[in-house]
Formats: structure tokens, sequence, C-alpha cells
């Protein structure tokens, strides 16, 4: 079986078992989706707003995160990023696009004991830093790696 196939099959599996639930009465749609959103977060047009609507009072940088993508993205459409973190009690991961009009673009929540690593693409309008926010053991920190875009993917 084809990756492309396998992954229609899990994805109308999931969409089923959710419209299953759904008419049973568990849960109301869209109750599920909108029950973690930070609307504020992402609203936000900086790494120090973003970091103060995630709870936090400011951010450290640090080089035990590790931002992966390409120098030059030749379509900002679909940025490849990943990030790692080396820092103990790793709690979330979130990706800033600092030059979008909103500049945080993903969050996610880590596990205790999972690997704190993520995976994701972003859109980027323009050439413009990168911030990989890491929340650890409480406190938030920082890593920043430029990319350049060389065709807009926010209508340029």
């Amino acid at each position: 079986m084809n990756e492309t196939r396998r992954n229609l099959l899990r994805a109308s599996g999931s969409a089923t078992v959710m419209a299953l639930a759904a008419s049973a009465g568990v849960f109301k749609s869209g109750q599920l989706h909108a029950a973690d959103w930070n609307k504020a977060a992402f609203d936000t047009k900086n790494l120090q707003d973003t970091v103060k609507a995630l709870g936090g009072s400011g951010a450290t940088e640090s080089k035990d995160i590790v931002i992966t993508s390409p120098d030059i993205a030749e379509n900002g459409a679909v940025v490849p990023v990943s990030v790692s973190s080396k820092l103990g009690k790793t709690e979330s991961i979130s990706i800033l696009v600092e030059k979008n009009p909103n500049s945080l673009s993903a969050a996610f929540d880590i596990p205790g004991g999972t690997e704190p690593f993520v995976s994701t693409r972003v859109k980027m309008g323009q050439t413009s830093n990168v911030h990989a926010l890491v929340k650890a053991d409480g406190k938030y920190f920082y890593a920043t790696k430029e990319i350049k875009v060389t065709l807009g993917g926010c209508g340029g």
C-alpha cells in the first residue's frame, strides 16, 4: 500500500469516528478542537508578546534548541521547519515567523516522556527570522534562524 493511500484511509477513518461521536452526542461539533486554542497567542506580532500571551514573562536564548530548515526556501508557501530541544523537562515547542502578519505559526505541547522534536511546514511571506520558542521546566527559551524566501507564500 502506498503512503498516500495509507494517509487517506487514516484520515477518512478518523473523520468517520469523529462524525459518529458527534452524532451520538458525545461532544458537539467543534468543541474538541477549540478547547485548547489560545487565540491571543496566535494574534501576537512578535516573540515577546507571544511569550506573554503564553503565560511567561521573558525568554532566554539557548544553544540547546536546534532549528533545522533550508537556508533558502524556493517557495514561501511550504517551508519545512523542524525543531528539537535538548532542554530537560521540555513542555512545549512553538514556531514563530518574525515578519508574518501574525508571528506564531505553530504550537505543540510535548507530553512528558516523549522526544522533544517537532516537524512541520510554515508559510512565509518574505525572508525572515524564524524563532523556536521552547517552554522547559516552566521557563521560556528561544533560538533563531534566518530563512531566505525567493518566492513569497503570503500573496507574494
